[in-house]
């Protein structure tokens, strides 16, 4: 039964997907010729980048018809992934600085 709506259900819901990732790219695009502070910037955009990643995950890796056991294995990289981001955008802003000007 479930694979029967989700047969049903694929063309519409991929479409309404890939509008969002869309418009989430229009979103970063626009915040590119936006003049925010760099840290506020960067903060928004790997945001923008996780929601979107989660998106396609979510629809086109077809996760979210998989078994709760499966995205419970594949939660804890991505909460890996997030606190590494942290980690790397510290440094790259105490990089930022050093730059000679």
């Amino acid at each position: 039964m479930s694979e029967q709506v989700h047969a049903e259900s694929s063309t519409r819901t991929f479409l309404a997907v890939w509008f969002w990732l869309l418009a989430l790219t229009g979103v970063e695009v626009f915040l590119g010729y936006k003049q925010l502070e760099l840290k506020l910037m960067i903060t928004i955009l790997l945001g923008l980048s996780v929601v979107k990643a989660a998106l396609i995950i979510a629809y086109f890796m077809h996760l979210r018809y998989e078994k709760p056991s499966m995205a419970a294995i594949l939660m804890p990289a991505l909460v890996i992934v997030i606190v590494l981001m942290n980690i790397f955008l510290a440094d790259s802003m105490r990089l930022l600085h050093m730059r000679p000007h």
